[in-house]
């Protein structure tokens, strides 16, 4: 019940960000917008606009994670299931991209910089579950950190980005996952041992 209180205020208070930001006059706002009154507003988000940032966040990553489970993607490629999360991913703030705005320069503050990257981790974490990544070595994190540099990048020009349906954006994803998946393969072949006298044979054999 309280959580769909919550959930109520956050779609309340979301037209009125554009023009307040994520603050106490949007909240207030809001609130009188569905007749609740601020002592229960207070209540149920102490934490203010950060709190509703997080709520917004969380339920964009729960609407990702359920739209990819309705899709069939066991023919497509780990990069393309990437690429298609993230794509989600952006298109549900498609509608509320001055919010997104706002919300990304809030918790740009230093003060609010550990539950930016929470909510970071929380979505790139969603994003590689929903695809079905099962990795528990190394690879988790690794996989993680990739991805966040991936996503955060790509909201930046998606917020910036005015082409037709957002086809820049979409371009620029697909570059930014083609630069990441290289990554993996260099790290391989580096991990290999070297050794010179092989690479010495190599140059010295004849040719055929």
């Amino acid at each position: 019940m309280t959580e769909d209180l919550r959930k109520e205020l956050l779609w309340a208070v979301l037209p009125h960000v554009p023009f307040d930001g994520w603050s106490e006059r949007s909240l207030k706002a809001g609130a009188s917008d569905i007749a609740m009154s601020i002592a229960t507003m207070q209540a149920l988000v102490p934490g203010g606009g950060l709190e509703l940032i997080e709520l917004h966040s969380t339920a964009m990553d729960d609407e990702m994670t359920c739209r990819l489970s309705e899709q069939e993607g066991g023919v497509m490629r780990i990069r393309d299931r990437i690429t298609f999360a993230l794509r989600i991913r952006l298109e549900l703030g498609a509608g509320e991209r001055e919010a997104v705005r706002h919300g990304v320069a809030h918790l740009a503050l230093p003060q609010n910089v550990l539950v930016g990257t929470r909510l970071l981790y929380r979505t790139v974490d969603a994003i590689w579950l929903a695809v079905g990544d099962a990795a528990t070595d190394w690879n988790f994190y690794s996989k993680r950190g990739l991805l966040a540099g991936v996503y955060v990048s790509s909201v930046l020009f998606w917020l910036q980005d005015e082409s037709l349906e957002s086809e820049e954006t979409w371009a620029f994803i697909n570059r930014r996952i083609a630069d990441v998946m290289k990554v993996p393969q260099a790290v391989a072949r580096l991990r290999r041992p070297f050794n010179p006298f092989q690479h010495a044979a190599k140059s010295q054999a004849p040719r055929l």
